[in-house]
């Protein structure tokens, strides 16, 4: 017999794509993919479970397929269609604690894989120039994505204590990019106009989206036990990938960061977080010798090579598109003109 495979998260194109792949495994029997909304694309020989991870009956799944391996993509970065902050923490931390409670009184299971974040240290002036493992961030998130990853982990930790006998393996993932990524952070690079923050040049991580379901994949097959920065190799400063993508830039003050992050939901990035803009002032960089050494993965991708190939199926830059943006640029600049009056 095989192995019997749950994934998290199939609803969304990640998820679903890693299901796929997993499906595809010989080693694996079953793949069984869960989520409250069935996927949109093909899903191929994976079996779809309707089912909310906040609610106890994720333990009968569980139970009743016999899963010996979890891969827990939930945690999500923003609301998207799933409703507001108020939601999403639920499903990132309230989900996390169902699922594990399921996992815990699960006696097949031998194996927990958890998809985390690099935000998770957050983005300050004061930051190493590059994050191990072992480091804690310099500001504790209070609020919004990173603080909901610092609670999963949290409890995946708890877990590991109480079933020493499951394999637990946490993945913190760069920004993940590609051509059929939809993230926040490729929405901003997706602007007609990019706007930028004065007087810094943040350093910049990426994580290929081929990488990453390989990196899963391969945390899945081997079961080493650990958490592990994942990203791509090298970092570019923001200029830099900005000067790749061949767009109009606007320089912004960081004094303006709120009418900034205002403005640009309004040009179309819906979910500009706190997050976002702090990388986007500060950057950050992580250290990924424990990915290649102990982990034993190493991605095919540079992080130049990973923005490289989102850059090139960046969409071409429409007029009206561009005159929208410079006139609510234009605005937001004489309103600051205007405070320093």
């Amino acid at each position: 017999m095989g192995r019997v495979v749950l994934v998290t998260g199939v609803s969304r194109d990640l998820g679903r794509r890693f299901a796929r792949r997993a499906a595809d495994d010989p080693s694996v029997d079953r793949v069984i993919g869960v989520d409250v909304v069935p996927p949109r694309g093909d899903i191929g020989g994976v079996s779809f479970v309707r089912a909310d991870i906040r609610n106890p009956v994720i333990a009968k799944v569980v139970a009743k397929e016999r899963v010996d391996t979890v891969v827990h993509m939930s945690v999500i970065s923003t609301p998207g269609t799933s409703g507001g902050r108020g939601t999403m923490k639920e499903l990132n931390v309230i989900g996390t604690m169902q699922l594990l409670a399921a996992c815990q009184q699960a006696p097949d299971l031998r194996q927990l894989v958890v998809k985390s974040t690099t935000t998770i240290y957050g983005a300050s002036s004061r930051d190493p120039a590059m994050f191990t493992e072992e480091m804690d961030p310099r500001r504790t998130p209070r609020s919004g994505y990173a603080k909901d990853a610092a609670e999963v982990e949290s409890y995946v930790r708890g877990f590991a204590r109480r079933r020493p006998d499951v394999a637990v393996t946490t993945l913190r993932c760069a920004n993940v990019v590609g051509p059929d990524v939809a993230s926040p952070i490729a929405a901003y690079f997706r602007l007609p106009v990019v706007p930028r923050v004065v007087g810094f040049d943040p350093r910049l991580q990426f994580l290929h989206e081929r990488d990453l379901l390989d990196a899963l994949g391969h945390a899945a097959r081997t079961g080493v036990r650990g958490t592990f920065n994942v990203a791509g190799d090298g970092v570019l400063v923001l200029s830099q990938a900005l000067r790749r993508l061949r767009k109009p830039t606007v320089p912004v003050p960081g004094a303006a960061l709120r009418s900034f992050g205002s403005l640009v939901r309004q040009a179309g990035v819906k979910d500009f977080s706190p997050e976002l803009r702090d990388l986007l002032t500060y950057g950050r960089g992580v250290d990924t010798t424990r990915m290649r050494t102990v982990l034993g993965f190493t991605p095919t991708f540079t992080t130049a090579e990973a923005f490289a190939d989102f850059a090139g199926r960046v969409p071409s830059v429409l007029a009206p598109a561009v005159d929208a943006s410079d006139r609510a640029l234009a605005g937001l600049t004489r309103r600051l003109e205007d405070t320093r009056g």
